[in-house]
């Protein structure tokens, strides 16, 4: 009887032993995979840009403040910056060369004497405001994204600035930045157009 006890009591152990370990494995097996289970990211909301408003909300630099300014205007990323040595003061949203006979050329240049508030080429189709050359002389500008010969604004040109390369090689800006940069950059101010 005693030898009946004994092997009931070792079969017991055993068995909790043997349970213990699988549920064990089990809870290890069941945290692994909880581990592993990835939580989808929330997408971050697309870059809303208003071509009527200013890129950004503080205000524009006080250029009598940054006698040393220049431009720095980055292809890859279709935006425009004023510097100051390297600290950017200001970004705004452009749109450059679409590529190919419409390329926005990659150099160190300076804002030259020609700017106006309104021009129209009949051979492109597209006119723009407050427009600054700063390469050959009128034919290279920062100005407004585009308008009609009427001076009306081209929305569906205009929705794609900041987001895409399709002007004909000039850099094309919102309207209150096209204007600050109308009425505030000095000629002689260097520009650097780079692919990064």
């Amino acid at each position: 009887m005693l030898r009946v006890v004994l092997a009931f009591f070792i079969l017991t152990i055993a068995y909790t032993v043997i349970l213990g370990t699988v549920n064990s494995d089990t809870q290890k097996q069941v945290s692994h995979k909880k581990q592993t289970v990835q939580v989808p990211k929330k997408k971050s909301k697309p870059e809303q840009i208003n071509w009527r408003k200013s890129s950004e909300t503080k205000p524009y630099p006080d250029w009598s403040q940054h006698p040393h300014a220049w431009v720095h205007v980055s292809l890859k990323r279709q935006r425009v910056y004023i510097m100051d040595g390297r600290k950017c003061l200001y970004k705004m949203y452009a749109s450059t060369g679409s590529g190919g006979d419409n390329v926005t050329p990659v150099g160190t240049y300076h804002i030259q004497a020609e700017r106006g508030t309104f021009f129209y080429n009949a051979k492109s189709g597209e006119g723009a405001r407050n427009w600054v050359s700063w390469k050959d002389h009128g034919i290279y500008l920062f100005h407004s994204v585009p308008t009609d010969q009427n001076n009306q604004i081209v929305k569906s040109q205009a929705d794609k600035l900041g987001k895409s390369a399709v002007s004909h090689g000039c850099v094309r800006l919102s309207l209150p930045d096209s204007k600050w940069m109308y009425d505030t950059i000095p000629e002689g101010t260097k520009v650097v157009i780079s692919n990064d």
